[in-house]
């Protein structure tokens, strides 16, 4: 079972237990109005979208973690890598995305487990090249980004709504632990 320790952070697999804080995170229309089409996501929805990270897990070696608080085991959202397939005009790429409740904004902890996930994917998974997709305006995940030190590489239109997308990139080679 795929587990990564942070100072603070347990990213791990899915539990059955999880549904319910996750489908939580996924209602609060703060956290999700940068996500997709900014629609709160409820509890059927989320129960399809862990079924999905599952499955990209068995599929491709890898899938968004689910983050838990080192201390309390409290499900504090996920943060993993995916293959943005909404999105083809930047295929074949792998993608790095989070997701945290609100209440655990401002603390470092999407850096931290932004950091652990990227280390994962290109020193344990061997991938050459992540990329980040930034809708334009989100400036606490640009923020993120820039900390991971990935570089704009360039700009698109989400094909489904027409958002503004910023498109970052970071290989092996850029790459400083």
């Amino acid at each position: 079972m795929t587990e990564i320790l942070t100072p603070r952070l347990i990213l791990r697999r899915w539990h059955d237990d999880d549904l319910i804080p996750l489908s939580e995170i996924n209602g609060d229309p703060e956290v999700m109005r940068w996500i997709g089409d900014g629609s709160v996501r409820d509890l059927e929805q989320t129960a399809e979208d862990i079924e999905r990270w599952e499955e990209e897990w068995d599929e491709e070696g890898f899938g968004l973690f689910a983050v838990e608080l080192l201390g309390s085991g409290e499900l504090i959202g996920c943060s993993g890598l995916s293959v943005p397939e909404y999105l083809p005009q930047v295929l074949p790429a792998v993608e790095i995305s989070w997701r945290l409740g609100r209440q655990f904004w401002g603390q470092g902890y999407a850096s931290e487990a932004a950091h652990a996930t990227l280390e994962y994917a290109l020193q344990d998974r061997g991938l050459d090249r992540v990329i980040a997709v930034n809708r334009a305006g989100n400036d606490e995940s640009e923020n993120v980004i820039r900390k991971l030190g990935m570089e704009l590489e360039s700009d698109t239109t989400e094909p489904v709504h027409g958002f503004l997308l910023h498109i970052h990139s970071i290989d092996l080679s850029e790459y400083d632990a």
